[in-house]
């Protein structure tokens, strides 16, 4: 097994340095990706909700670290979108369910995900910063 240093693990061994990025570059944005299951608490997901959870914490302490190099950081959560994640598994009528939970009648397109994304990382989305956003069609 190849050992892959961290990040992390250089912060840890010398905490007088701030953050850098690889090649030092000041601008930019890092989107996370979490999710709106760490809003519904659902059985058998515990682990799953856990890690994005943990995405929602990271992105807001590295914008934190990041924010005098002008690079922003959320987390974008997505709810129910038409992805073998999410509709393996389900019946037809399940799908449904979920989809009349929404005020939009529907579940969520890949599209509808990377049109929020493309927005966060515009040059005017450079305000949203720290954030957790619930891109769900209103699920949750």
């Amino acid at each position: 097994m190849w050992r892959v240093p961290r990040l992390a693990d250089r912060r840890s061994r010398d905490n007088r340095a701030p953050c850098r990025t690889r090649h030092g570059r000041d601008g930019g944005r890092i989107i996370t990706l979490s999710s709106t299951i760490t809003k519904f608490r659902t059985d058998t997901y515990g682990p799953y909700a856990a890690s994005k959870a943990a995405q929602d914490m990271y992105a807001g302490v590295l914008a934190r670290e990041l924010g005098g190099r002008n690079i922003s950081v959320n987390a974008l959560a997505p709810g129910v979108v038409d992805t073998t994640l999410f509709t393996d598994g389900k019946t037809e009528a399940q799908i449904a369910g979920f989809a009349q939970h929404t005020p939009h009648g529907r579940i969520g397109e890949p599209e509808d995900i990377a049109d929020v994304v493309a927005l966060l990382c515009r040059g005017d989305g450079y305000w949203v910063n720290g954030e957790v956003l619930y891109a769900n069609g209103g699920i949750a």
